[in-house]
């Protein structure tokens, strides 16, 4: 069986940590070739060592031989980082940009053991030194252009979103957190699947969307808008509605997301019906999708995305949909509106494939077997 190896590395930002003293650890989110991610925190120094130890296993591609042959990139040394900060105009090389390169490189370098070795979770990632009672570590978040390179600098310090719990959640693996109803989390990234990573106190983990709100109000400009073309998934789990905008679906249904929103329930489209169902218990068509960026299944699903903040209705998605094909179907006819064999509309069409859909089997069956607590 092939090791699994780095496909995806980004700079998220770094902490002012004051214990045992002052110091920095920079934010990297890793994404394996296994579909999981994982936070890490690493000093610049260790990474620094990493990138020298990088060059000597690989000689010819760090130009020691012939420097026209080189394509590891570079990285500052790390009394010039600070140094860079303060010009930042004239610095060449930043972490962002060689966090991007250094993965982008040939295969023999990006996926060798070393590089895997180094960025692999550590007992102090998962479990980060307790938090220093007279003053709290300050967090710095890079933005999403800066973190895919295309500024060069880490963004003034910000202060992380904060949220409340609204429910209890049990952790199922090591990679999420146990919470309790009225916990404060701050969010350190959304993931647009629906699982968020978050900090309470000294615990940090993985834990749905759905069960936090903001205590500032909603925040709607984060979610995108809807995609009434839809975009084709495959559902992975059976889920049983239990609010009237929800929808009803067993595993291997194929449907349609219209609509995909930050807390974690999507609405999608399964012919003229629609409806929030759990992102988690979704995988895009033709492809294998873990459920979580921890690898593991929820089990106490809860249909609380109502609490969360005011949304548009089903009436107005399907509303929304039927005018969206029949505007497509209409551009689509109009340079044949003389011919016979004129296109048909869309809707139609999908109306009806929606009379050959078999019926489902009995939903209160297959959730008990499903063991879907709430």
């Amino acid at each position: 069986m092939e090791d699994i190896y780095v496909r995806h590395l980004e700079l998220l930002g770094y902490e002012k940590r004051f214990f045992p003293s002052q110091h920095y650890v920079y934010m990297l989110m890793v994404k394996w070739s296994d579909l999981s991610e994982k936070l890490i925190y690493r000093t610049y120094p260790e990474i620094h060592t990493f990138h020298k130890s990088l060059k000597d296993m690989f000689p010819i591609e760090s130009g020691q031989i012939e420097k026209r042959d080189r394509i590891i990139p570079s990285l500052p040394a790390p009394r010039w980082l600070w140094e860079s900060e303060k010009s930042r105009e004239t610095t060449k090389s930043t972490l962002a940009e060689y966090c991007q390169k250094v993965i982008s490189l040939p295969p023999h370098i990006s996926r060798c053991k070393h590089l895997s070795n180094f960025f692999k979770v550590r007992p102090e990632d998962e479990n980060p030194p307790a938090p220093n009672t007279l003053k709290r570590a300050e967090t710095f978040l890079v933005s999403r252009d800066q973190a895919r390179g295309v500024a060069s600098e880490i963004s003034a310090p910000i202060i992380l979103d904060t949220y409340r719990v609204i429910a209890d959640f049990e952790k199922s693996t090591k990679y999420e957190i146990t919470l309790h109803t009225g916990d404060l989390v701050e969010i350190v990234e959304k993931n647009e699947n629906g699982w968020w990573f978050c900090q309470c106190e000294s615990k940090r983990g993985w834990i749905p969307a759905s069960y936090l709100e903001p205590l500032d109000g909603p925040d709607e400009a984060e979610d995108a808008e809807p995609n009434y073309e839809g975009d084709e998934h495959i559902t992975i789990q059976a889920y049983k509605a239990e609010q009237d905008d929800e929808i009803s679906l067993e595993v291997g249904e194929t449907v349609e997301v219209i609509h995909k929103l930050l807390d974690g329930w999507w609405v999608v489209r399964k012919g003229d019906e629609t409806g929030y169902f759990p992102s988690m218990f979704l995988s895009k068509a033709g492809k294998r999708e873990r459920l979580n960026p921890g690898g593991s299944t929820i089990r106490n699903a809860k249909s609380i995305h109502n609490k969360s903040r005011q949304r548009l209705s089903q009436d107005t998605y399907r509303r929304n949909s039927r005018r969206y094909f029949q505007q497509k179907g209409s551009r689509l006819s109009e340079p044949q509106r003389n011919s016979k064999n004129a296109a048909k509309s869309p809707l139609k069409e999908r109306k009806n494939q929606g009379k050959d859909h078999v019926s489902t089997t009995d939903l209160k069956s297959l959730k008990s077997s499903e063991s879907l607590t709430g």
